[in-house]
């Protein structure tokens, strides 16, 4: 049972329901208020969400989905996780804010000892909190600028780093995120990365991922370095271990290793962003360990605090800022998050949810192989855990993206009940809570599936 605005409810059903034509009456009335009174943003679907629990979300016309976006992957402990909810409820009656940047309190500290606990590195760390995933690469920006001294960044095509203007200057994952906002901040420089599906040395990364890893380190050394941005002028190197709104991109096996030595090779941080793809979403707890690389600085948001507002950026202890006011923010790592945060780690190491997201995704990878190998309209299955994508395709031999099949079938799986994300220019990322059962999987399967039939 739930208790909403004081009364007990009944669960949200665990299964697949359609009720009404989607989006339903008071869906399309919610919609349209929104477009009156909200700003524009990214809005792709036209879900709209009353409550949830676990894997599936009850929209306002009594429909039900599952769940395969997680919020963006922000809720991977499943909607109203009973454990996490009741430790936010104990905090809501002792604290919600007081200035974590200025004074102290326990809970943050918590928080502080729980995220370094399981981020890679067996090195004393520090962690400034955050409210986004955008504010900690700002902050991450801000602790290469003032440790290493210099100005410069490299970071990767396909990027995503936040929207802010700071963070902006790393993202280049879509031309329409950065449309206008000219001039971002100076001193970015943007390489490729390497893509194996579709990269721009024109190989076959999956069949030779050594050359693409070489062929990728050789245009950082050979050109970027050589022609227009020396290492004497750049503080560190931003990546994504696996590209998430570039089409969830997993470089080869190698790249991480060789590009760490790179940064060190040239006085250079690695900063790895894992707001997408940390806390479990991989099979591991952060993306970086199946690489076997330990960056200098790692960014976190999105599942940190299973959908409380939080991000952090975590440190090598020896790069902490040298004095007091060179960064700072309000609500960062705040009570009810810092709660939120302890409570998420707890619940994923009591329920084995890495562990569960290794063995979901592989039987997910299988069954989305199933698709691919029934239709030519998908080109590439790609990922790992339970961050996974299908790239859509008008011919498998050039690759050329299938964009407007890509959407149709995003819009058909949410009128069976599937509740999924876009990325890149013509994949879906299928992402479900990393609680999901295999019973689970098959059934948003079987419902993407016929939303593939009806779009082809």
């Amino acid at each position: 049972m739930q208790k909403i605005n004081g009364e007990i409810k009944d669960e949200v059903p665990q299964k697949i329901i359609l009720k009404t034509e989607l989006p339903g009456p008071n869906a399309r009335k919610i919609i349209g208020d929104d477009e009156k009174f909200l700003a524009t943003t990214t809005k792709s679907l036209p879900a709209v969400a009353k409550r949830a629990k676990g894997v599936f979300v009850e929209d306002v016309d009594d429909n039900v989905f599952i769940d395969f976006a997680a919020g963006i992957s922000v809720n991977n402990m499943g909607h109203i996780h009973p454990y996490i909810t009741k430790k936010v409820e104990e905090q809501l009656w002792k604290l919600w804010h007081f200035a974590g940047t200025d004074y102290y309190y326990k809970e943050q500290v918590d928080a502080g000892r729980a995220i370094e606990e399981i981020t890679p590195g067996n090195f004393s760390k520090k962690v400034f909190f955050t409210n986004s995933g955008t504010e900690s690469n700002e902050a991450a920006i801000k602790v290469a600028k003032i440790n290493k001294g210099k100005q410069g960044f490299i970071a990767f095509i396909g990027g995503f780093h936040g929207r802010s203007q700071g963070a902006l200057s790393f993202t280049a994952s879509k031309a329409i995120q950065r449309k206008g906002l000219f001039p971002t901040m100076p001193g970015v420089e943007h390489v490729p990365f390497p893509n194996p599906y579709r990269n721009v040395f024109n190989i076959d990364g999956y069949e030779n991922p050594e050359e693409l890893t070489e062929l990728t380190l050789d245009f950082i050394e050979k050109y970027t370095f050589k022609m227009y941005a020396p290492p004497e002028n750049l503080a560190a190197i931003m990546v994504e271990p696996i590209q998430g709104e570039g089409g969830y991109i997993v470089p080869p096996q190698g790249f991480h290793k060789k590009l760490k030595k790179l940064a060190e090779d040239n006085d250079m941080l690695l900063i790895m962003d894992e707001v997408q793809s940390g806390f479990g979403r991989t099979g591991k707890y952060f993306a970086s360990e199946h690489f076997g690389v330990v960056p200098d600085i790692i960014s976190l948001a999105k599942a940190i605090a299973n959908g409380i507002p939080m991000g952090a950026t975590v440190f090598r202890a020896d790069i902490d800022f040298p004095e007091k006011g060179l960064h700072s923010n309000t609500f960062g790592g705040n009570p009810l998050a810092s709660v939120a945060c302890v409570a998420t780690i707890e619940a994923m190491k009591k329920e084995n949810a890495v562990e569960n997201a290794a063995k979901r995704g592989k039987h997910m990878e299988s069954r989305l192989n199933e698709l691919k190998d029934k239709y030519d309209a998908i080109g590439d299955v790609r990922g790992k855990g339970l961050m996974l994508a299908i790239d859509f395709v008008k011919d498998r031999k050039t690759k050329e993206p299938a964009t407007k099949l890509r959407d149709r079938i995003e819009l058909e799986s949410y009128k069976e009940g599937v509740l999924l994300l876009s990325t890149g220019e013509s994949a879906i990322r299928v992402i479900p809570p990393l609680i999901i059962t295999d019973e689970q999987v098959d059934m948003g399967i079987e419902a993407m599936e016929r939303a593939i039939k009806k779009s082809l």
